[in-house]
């Protein structure tokens, strides 16, 4: 049995937010790339190279190294202000904040191997209405998405290196939503997928990298509880399937004799795999609730460019580091609606590290994403999304030993 109603569920249950990048993935999974705005994949020196670019790991000191993050999020309080089925709203969401942590390690040579593992947050949060009609669709969504990241590098010769890590994935979401028809779910599932890189080091000053992440299926699975005007008429099985999509990603850095480090990152998002969304029961959904849930749910997402800039600056035992993002959104105006309401963002970072002695580090970092209005007018709604702008702050420490 399929349901439109619950289908929107599980989209939001996967997809709610307003995020850094396009669609709901969120690239700063480190304190470096949060400084550099993600600009961090050719010239990557730290642990976080087992996550950006594995291959540059068989590149970097004989030493074990760590990096741990912990990062503040905070997501303003969106507006719409338009029509929906011809009345007018003035509505806000709920702003939300989080903690985020991430971890980086990369072990010491062996012979021409080299292996890391990262665990990080690559996608997800939240988004909550609480007036209608908003939160008839999105009273409460909330969505986790924590990727455990093993990675192996072999240096092929003291220019070019190769890299394969595996991605693990577990899903944890809740989703509710208030009218006639309400539902309130809880689902996760464990989910698998993969990385390459390349790295070439043609001189002592540049770097080239290419880098791929591949799409990874999230095939959630939980009980879904569905109400109409008030009374339960269904508690059972219920199951999705949305992709994290496969990003591609080509590199170029330069440092100057100044040590000055100047990297431009572009960046492909394959979002068009996201075509519908199918949500299916392991049991069938009562004739009266029908009307609410029926067929799949059209998305038909585009593929999306981010373009990164990111500019470094090391001194005796200070690193000086800021970024310039532009990224595509890729919600098509049909599909567009409350649980994701997408715009093309341009982001700001900065941040540095201290050097405290030969084995730890200190740093912070901030990167400040501004989303544009987006106005819509599809078959749902009429209108315009504002202030959807994102702050996040990160603070970590490396170890070396």
């Amino acid at each position: 049995m399929k349901n439109v109603f619950l289908k929107t569920t599980a989209f939001t249950l996967l997809s709610s937010t307003v995020l850094f990048a396009s669609g709901y993935k969120i690239p700063e999974a480190s304190l470096n790339s949060v400084a550099l705005g993600a600009a961090y994949i050719a010239h990557t020196t730290a642990a976080d190279a087992a996550y950006y670019n594995p291959a540059n790991m068989v590149f970097m000191d004989d030493e074990n190294s760590m990096d741990m993050d912990l990062k503040y999020i905070s997501l303003d309080a969106p507006n719409f202000k338009g029509t929906v089925s011809g009345t007018s709203y003035d509505i806000n969401a709920e702003s939300e904040t989080f903690l985020v942590p991430s971890i980086h390690y990369v072990s010491e040579k062996a012979g021409d191997v080299r292996v890391g593992l990262s665990i990080v947050s690559p996608g997800g949060l939240s988004k909550r209405w609480t007036v209608s009609p908003a939160k008839d669709k999105a009273e409460e969504f909330t969505l986790q998405i924590i990727e455990v990241n093993p990675s192996i590098a072999i240096a092929i010769n003291e220019e070019v290196a190769i890299a394969l890590g595996l991605r693990v994935l577990h899903t944890s979401g809740v989703v509710k939503s208030t009218s006639t028809a309400s539902r309130d779910m809880k689902g996760e599932s464990f989910d698998f997928g993969y990385n390459l890189a390349l790295s070439y080091k043609p001189t002592s000053d540049i770097d080239v990298a290419l880098t791929y992440r591949s799409n990874v299926d999230l095939s959630v699975e939980g009980n879904a509880k569905l109400y109409l005007s008030g009374s339960k008429v269904y508690d059972g099985g219920a199951s999705v399937s949305v992709p994290l999509p496969a990003m591609l990603s080509l590199a170029f850095a330069y440092t100057l004799q100044s040590k000055t480090t100047f990297e431009f990152v572009y960046e492909r998002n394959m979002w068009s795999e996201y075509k519908e969304l199918d949500f299916n029961y392991v049991s069938s959904i009562p004739l009266a609730i029908q009307p609410y849930f029926d067929d799949s749910i059209a998305k038909d997402w585009k593929d999306t460019n981010d373009f990164r800039l990111g500019i470094t600056q090391e001194l005796e035992k200070l690193t000086l580091m800021a970024g310039i993002v532009y990224s595509e959104n890729p919600v098509p105006d049909e599909t567009l609606s409350f649980e994701l309401p997408d715009s093309d963002s341009l982001s700001v970072s900065f941040g540095g590290r201290y050097q405290i002695n030969k084995k730890l580090d200190l740093g912070l970092a901030a990167l400040y994403s501004m989303r544009e209005s987006r106005s819509v007018t599809n078959a749902d709604l009429s209108g315009e999304f504002t202030n959807s702008n994102v702050l996040m702050i990160s603070a970590g420490v490396g170890y070396k030993f």
